[in-house]
């Protein structure tokens, strides 16, 4: 599999549709804020009806791995997926 770029727009992308299909809300209901620390490396803050999420790395994957299949029609499991903070992109996923 050739290595493929998620930008930071599709990373929000996919965490809005997949809280949304949990939720069972449309992806528009919901607003993501991607973040990094230093210490606790990357997460995003998810905000729907009211209410505030913050989620971890392994959520972020999670939700790749969803749009991944939904949109991207790729194996969401034979993909290895690594977040990078990048200087001039900003938060971008690498999918090997």
């Amino acid at each position: 599999m050739a290595k493929v770029k998620i930008s930071e727009q599709d990373i929000i992308n996919a965490l809005c549709l997949h809280l949304a299909n949990q939720k069972q809300i449309t992806p528009q209901e919901v607003e993501i804020e991607l973040m990094y620390d230093d210490d606790h490396g990357f997460s995003a803050e998810a905000y729907w009806t009211g209410r505030k999420q913050i989620l971890a790395t392994v959520h972020m994957i999670e939700a790749l791995r969803f749009w991944l299949d939904k949109k991207m029609n790729m194996d969401p499991f034979a993909a290895g997926i690594e977040l990078v903070l990048d200087d001039d992109e900003g938060i971008i996923a690498l999918v090997r």
